[in-house]
């Protein structure tokens, strides 16, 4: 969590550098690609997940919190690829699991979090939340531990069925190398990046998305809120009027392209621009990883009059491209226009990059990228989102905010179409 982790002998792979950082990501990517990641595999997973979400989410007549639904089938994605199965809505074991993963976020998130992250040689003296952080953390230790126990029992060599698959072969091919970056404990930490990061920022991203299209009904379904209702996040600019888009709003343009007799797929992405435009648009205004992870100039950089020496650990602001007026209009403002041109097509911005960018890019952002366009076409195809409260009440303000934001607790209705 601090940045002495980066140098840490036991760090996975978002906190390793030089070559121990290539080879871990060069072992993780080729195994993500060998169990389906970027082809037609994956997105039926997540196809059949969305399904299995709605189905539970139909289930709820009165108001309920998503969020751990939303958690639950983010994370089933990430775990049929990693352990090479799903778990149920009911299990309680994984829902504690979950609710240990959405602590750490928070409490890393938290003033306390950030306190750590800047003398955690001081912290570690000081009573606090903070030191829950490690408690939860070894709990999910365990959990891989485990599954990596029974991999270890049931596996054929040479015959991966999933990913620890994949890293116990490479541990098996090394294990007469002293110098081999491939052993237990770096199985079980990269696992714990994959695991972690893909289910907290994809899951708080859907999370945010449905409370935005709560405040914002005219988007989903053309049902205007109150006039001069406010159009931001609180703390930022409440009052400027929200644009006319688009005449074809986000229901209407899932009916007309993929209507309501089969699911929603990537291949309908390029014919649904308003949709398109609003999921990046949700990306773009809640920010989920405002920070990026510590990095290390690799020259001696000079930068608006700051001297960097090479080696200077930095972390990027990446909010700070997404409150850009010169890339966004209104940039504190939801707007969906952002991300269309004057002929309703969708269009690009190179200042979008939810997922960082470089060679250090966050492995998981194809994947990221199909489950929040395939879960958010697939509810709002399914249901009508009712909220509990006027539109114009429903206060965006994260929960949290620092390595990521957090949206605030709430409830809300579903509807069948």
């Amino acid at each position: 969590m601090s940045l002495g982790v980066c140098s840490s002998p036991w760090a996975g792979i978002a906190f390793s550098n030089g070559p121990r950082w290539h080879t871990l990501r060069t072992l993780t990517m080729g195994a993500l690609k060998d169990m389906g990641l970027g082809t037609r595999n994956i997105e039926e997973r997540i196809v059949e997940e969305a399904a299995a979400l709605c189905n539970e989410l139909g289930q709820n007549q009165a108001p309920f919190n998503p969020r751990q639904l939303l958690c639950n089938a983010v994370s089933n994605v990430i775990c049929a690829v990693v352990f090479g199965q799903r778990y149920s809505y009911e299990d309680p074991d994984f829902k504690t699991l979950l609710d240990l993963l959405n602590d750490n976020f928070k409490l890393i998130s938290s003033q306390w979090g950030q306190m750590y992250n800047m003398f955690p040689s001081v912290m570690d003296w000081v009573p606090g939340p903070h030191q829950r952080i490690f408690h939860n953390f070894e709990l999910l230790r365990a959990f891989i531990y485990d599954h990596i126990w029974k991999h270890q029992k049931s596996r054929k060599s040479g015959e991966p069925r999933d990913f620890v698959d994949c890293f116990l072969d490479q541990i098996e091919k090394e294990k007469q190398d002293p110098w081999s970056h491939y052993y237990m404990d770096s199985l079980v930490m990269t696992t714990h990046n994959l695991f972690f990061g893909g289910t907290e920022t994809t899951s708080n991203t859907l999370r945010y998305g449905l409370l935005i299209l709560l405040k914002y009904p005219e988007v989903t379904s053309g049902y205007p809120s109150s006039p001069g209702s406010p159009r931001g996040i609180r703390g930022l600019s409440l009052n400027l009027p929200f644009p006319s888009a688009s005449p074809e709003k986000v229901q209407e343009e899932i009916d007309r392209v993929v209507g309501r007799d089969r699911a929603p797929r990537l291949e309908d992405r390029d014919h649904l621009p308003y949709t398109n435009a609003v999921v990046h648009e949700i990306q773009r205004l809640v920010s989920v990883l405002p920070m990026g992870l510590p990095r290390a100039v690799t020259q001696d950089t000079h930068f608006r009059g700051c001297f960097l020496p090479k080696g200077t650990h930095i972390i990027p602001l990446f909010v700070s491209a997404y409150r850009d007026s010169i890339q966004f209009k209104d940039p504190q403002c939801f707007d969906p226009t952002n991300f269309l041109d004057e002929k309703g097509a969708f269009r690009a911005n190179k200042a979008f990059m939810p997922f960082a960018t470089g060679k250090r890019m966050c492995l998981g952002a194809g994947l990221a990228r199909m489950e929040i366009f395939l879960f958010l076409t697939t509810i709002l195809q399914r249901f009508k989102l009712t909220p509990t409260e006027k539109p114009e009440d429903i206060d965006l303000t994260p929960q949290y905010t620092a390595l990521g934001n957090g949206p605030p607790p709430y409830e809300l209705r579903v509807l069948a179409r």
